[in-house]
């Protein structure tokens, strides 16, 4: 795929039904209603209704076209959400206007959340103008400092997602400073490793590392340095080292590059669309059609 509008197709005709826990923020609303009014989702808005009530009548949307649960405390929003979704009422759940801590406390809860079997992680899909397909980053929004073991699982989320739209082959680059091992920077030997496992067959795709972000993105970078690589200049998905490399490439492709984005957090038994304050609706949206897309 190399838009965004791809997935927004794809997702089109689900009519997938999701929670938005603290649904009350104009935003929120108005990715919503596209989401509905596209055929992607209808949501089920949890809050304080009077408060969802009065922003949804000041933006024009119709809110009777809506279901709302009303519930007024934080953590109690993320429970009933999330409760939803576990008793298969919703396919998955989005973040409103609450902390996402409050949120994720409630999806790892063993009575009433949907915590899966592995890790949970985030994945960020971007349409970036300069770049000739669309590009997923992992993980700049859940693991601060992941291990080997951890970057696998890391790994395994994002490959899953990237066959879920339509990736068949997802080419990762693992990206550190160098692409030379040096056992001083960690990155370069687990890089080594995760190339290792894949080659073996313990994950799928084609897995290159350790990349330097330049080789995983421009095959000229790569002629000129003179590293020869399937993956260098045609990386589909971008594994970073630690979250603060995820966390500021991330926002550079937002604010440098002028891309668009949608992201999740999956690992659990169902997608949680994870999206930020400052995100615009549009992103909000896209994210939404983004989790409906994977919803597996």
């Amino acid at each position: 795929m190399k838009k965004l509008s791809e997935i927004v197709e794809k997702a089109k005709g689900f009519k997938k039904i999701f929670t938005v826990a603290g649904a009350e923020d104009c935003e929120v609303l108005l990715a919503c209603e596209s989401a509905r009014k596209e055929g992607i989702g209808n949501p089920i808005l949890v809050g304080i209704k009077e408060k969802i009530e009065t922003i949804a009548k000041d933006i024009g949307i119709d809110i009777k076209q809506y279901e709302i649960i009303d519930e007024k405390e934080e953590s109690e929003k993320c429970k009933r959400a999330v409760l939803e979704v576990r008793e298969g009422r919703a396919s998955f759940v989005m973040k409103g206007l609450i902390p996402t801590a409050t949120l994720l406390k409630a999806v790892l809860d063993g009575e009433y959340g949907i915590r899966g079997e592995g890790l949970l992680s985030h994945v960020m899909v971007y349409e970036i103008p300069n770049y000739h397909k669309l590009l997923l980053l992992t993980d700049g929004g859940m693991n601060i400092s992941p291990t080997l073991e951890e970057k696998v699982q890391i790994l395994k989320n994002a490959i899953k997602v990237a066959k879920a739209i339509e990736i068949e082959n997802p080419k990762v680059a693992c990206l550190s400073a160098v692409e030379v091992v040096n056992p001083k920077m960690p990155s370069t030997v687990e890089a080594a490793k995760l190339k290792e496992m894949n080659q073996r067959g313990e994950i799928e795709g084609i897995v290159d590392g350790p990349l330097a972000f330049d080789l995983a993105i421009s095959k000229e970078a790569a002629i000129h340095k003179g590293v020869k690589s399937e993956v260098a200049g045609d990386a589909d998905i971008l594994l970073v080292p630690f979250i603060e490399v995820g966390n500021a490439l991330g926002k550079s492709f937002t604010y440098f590059a002028k891309a668009r984005s949608a992201g999740i957090v999956v690992g659990a038994k169902a997608p949680i669309v994870l999206v930020s304050r400052a995100d615009s609706h549009e992103d909000k949206f896209n994210s939404i059609a983004f989790a409906c897309a994977v919803s597996f």
